[in-house]
């Protein structure tokens, strides 16, 4: 029989997707505050953001947004282009490439972000968005 170990020896060192959520590298959108514009955007798995597409997208932790803008309202309009490049995908994938324009205040800037779909810890399906670049 051949599995992984024998084949690569034993596992060296393995990084959690909930070790990732505990250090800051991904943002946990299954969260009360967040929970409800990702269901209400219609996806049914877990979801998480990198903490470089949250800044790029929803704001820096701790600072002011550009008035009239909301952490919820930033993350449904996320949510909602993610969800439009999904249903417009004309190829069965596990990935999906999309832009959101972010207003800072002054003007819109373009945001260029991809999502992945893939197991999680448990091998259930998670998703997870990413700045164009970043895996």
């Amino acid at each position: 029989m051949n599995t992984d170990e024998n084949t690569f020896g034993p596992m060296v060192y393995s990084y959690s997707r909930r070790q990732a959520v505990e250090d800051g590298v991904l943002v946990d959108l299954m969260q009360p505050e967040t929970i409800k514009a990702v269901k209400e955007s219609g996806f049914k798995w877990p979801m998480a953001m990198t903490i470089a597409a949250w800044v790029k997208t929803i704001g820096e932790p701790d600072q002011p947004l550009p008035a009239g803008q909301d952490i919820q309202g930033r993350l449904w309009d996320v949510l909602w282009m993610l969800s439009l490049a999904v249903k417009g995908s004309r190829e069965s994938s596990d990935r999906v490439s999309f832009r959101v324009r972010v207003w800072d205040g002054q003007r819109h800037n373009e945001v260029r972000l991809w999502s992945l779909c893939g197991p999680g810890d448990d091998a259930s399906p998670v998703i997870t968005i990413m700045l164009e670049g970043e895996d």
